[in-house]
């Protein structure tokens, strides 16, 4: 009987099962054996009938990460997968994680005694170079800078969920400069979740998820978003090693802790269940602002209450307008944002920012843009000044909140398009001024807080708005009030400042029945600063 030949992806689970052995910890010296998630992962990225050119892992941390990389860069060094003369890298943020991954595969190197005859170790330039057909590793970091230069015909990003934003000058020089191997280059990247939907990897495994790219292999491993922090399902969903290599004693007394510290639940979430969770707390958590991603509904014919949050001249813009939309389950607070940045430089500042402005400015398929753009190198307080004359001629504004600062620029405009002195300031006007301190933002941010866990809110998914809210974080006075703090937030904040306002004077609306708004509105509306 004829033996059936293996597979690809089954040669390199041979390789590492046959001559790498475990470098370190309790399984010292014994052979690598691969766990049913790593042998999956490895066939579907090797035996993709159509080729593979990305493939990406995302686990919860202490899953066996850096063997695996080391386990693969060895099998295209010394294994089945060298290519003559072939250069590889593998890459990380910092100088310290790149070299775990050299050092890790080193000491397998080192501690076999096949492998050691096949292969040469260059502690200094942190490299192994494979004799047998001349193949050439590095590890390399941002830090270093040490991306640029050659072609890989093997990319591995290790911990790319780290990088923040949805652009990166360092993978992007690895990833332009595997055009050298025409349908035989490989990009790994293996990592757990990055912090929000707009960062790099979260970009990255969207795309696979809807692009449904055949040349693309996305394994990803995570509880669910709703999963409570003692939910042992939820923790080996995002653990595929749990039990084995991942130790149960370690995720449940981390559990534990987060139950016991809620400042610890954001860490427990993203390191132990690879949840796409900020870990520094924001204002409002990923999972409840999700629960009012609901459509939005038209303004015509009822009472708009909005805020207004002026920026600098190349800042972001925001006017945030809320509407009720009365429902058998109450009233549900409807909102539609509008966004300026100033036109010129987008893509630069998006860059800065880690933030796809230039994606959101393109329009979708019915033609909306997410964000809007002013000529020049500054935001253009004229087109403010017509879309909000424009908004008042076809919709029932009520009241709009701004901060003070920057109205001295914006008011002329408001004159000149149309509005009256009348509608801009005393006590019938659309405009009122809202403090930014804690006596006034506290009570709107609890009101806010409110809906929002109410589920009486629907803001349609809008992804400038819910980048704003998940980067905003508060700050808190010895009384206990809270204010949302700029300097502390990840990023931009303004739609999260304009909601707030917003929410504010959405109090002054007759039929609200959602808390008590109107207890403290009237007295904002006339504070003046």
């Amino acid at each position: 009987m004829v033996k059936k030949p293996m597979t690809r992806g089954e040669r390199v689970i041979a390789f590492i099962q046959r001559y790498c052995l475990v470098p370190e910890g309790t399984l010292l010296g014994k052979p690598v054996k691969l766990l049913d998630f790593q042998k999956r992962f490895i066939l579907a990225v090797y035996d993709n009938p159509v080729g593979t050119s990305r493939a990406y892992l995302s686990i919860a941390r202490k899953n066996g990460k850096t063997g695996l990389i080391a386990c693969l860069l060895l099998a295209h060094i010394v294994g089945p997968e060298a290519y003559q003369n072939g250069r590889i890298v593998s890459g990380a943020r910092s100088r310290k994680q790149a070299a775990e991954v050299f050092n890790y595969a080193s000491k397998m190197v080192m501690m076999s005694p096949e492998l050691s005859k096949l292969a040469r170790i260059v502690p200094s330039a942190k490299m192994i170079v494979g004799l047998a057909k001349n193949v050439e590793y590095q590890a390399s970091s941002a830090e270093a800078k040490s991306a640029h230069g050659g072609s890989p015909i093997l990319a591995i990003l290790d911990e790319v969920g780290q990088i923040k934003g949805p652009t990166d000058d360092f993978v992007e020089a690895i990833e332009t400069s595997q055009g050298a191997y025409e349908g035989r280059a490989m990009l790994f990247a293996i990592s757990t979740q990055a912090a929000t939907d707009n960062d790099l990897f979260s970009r990255w495994i969207d795309d696979a998820e809807t692009s449904k790219d055949p040349r693309i292999v996305s394994h990803i491993y995570t509880a669910p978003v709703e999963c409570e922090l003692n939910d042992r399902a939820g923790w080996a969903a995002a653990n595929p090693a749990l039990g084995v290599f991942r130790s149960i004693k370690d995720v449940e007394d981390f559990s534990q802790l987060a139950m016991r510290m809620p400042t610890k639940e954001a860490s427990f979430r993203w390191l132990f269940l690879n949840q796409r969770i900020d870990a520094s707390a924001p204002f409002v958590a990923p999972a409840v602002w999700r629960a009012c991603d609901g459509t939005v509904d038209e303004f015509e014919g009822l009472p708009v209450f909005g805020g207004l949050d002026l920026s600098e001249v190349s800042d972001l813009t925001a006017l945030v307008l809320m509407a009720p939309k009365e429902t058998e389950a109450g009233t549900i607070w409807h909102v539609r944002p509008t966004f300026w940045l100033p036109g010129e430089s987008l893509r630069d500042k998006a860059k800065a920012d880690r933030v796809p402005y230039d994606v959101w400015n393109k329009p979708d398929a019915d033609g909306k843009r997410f964000l809007e753009t002013t000529p020049g190198p500054t935001v253009d307080y004229e087109f403010v000044a017509f879309h909000l004359y424009e908004l008042s001629q076809v919709l029932d504004i009520r009241k709009i909140a701004f901060d003070r600062y920057n109205w001295r620029f914006l008011k002329p405009w408001l004159l000149k398009v149309g509005f009256t002195e009348e509608q801009l300031e005393g006590e019938n006007a659309i405009f009122a001024q809202f403090g930014q301190g804690f006596a006034s933002m506290s009570p709107a941010l609890r009101e806010l807080e409110s809906i929002i866990l109410n589920k009486k809110l629907a803001h349609a998914g809008h992804p400038v708005l819910t980048m704003c809210m998940m980067n905003a974080t508060v700050k808190q006075d010895p009384s206990g009030n809270r204010k949302l703090d700029k300097q502390k937030s990840r990023g931009r904040i303004d739609g999260a400042v304009s909601l707030t306002m917003a929410t504010a004077m959405a109090g002054t609306y007759e039929g609200a029945d959602d808390g008590n708004l109107d207890d403290f509105v009237n007295n904002m509306i006339s504070v003046t600063w």
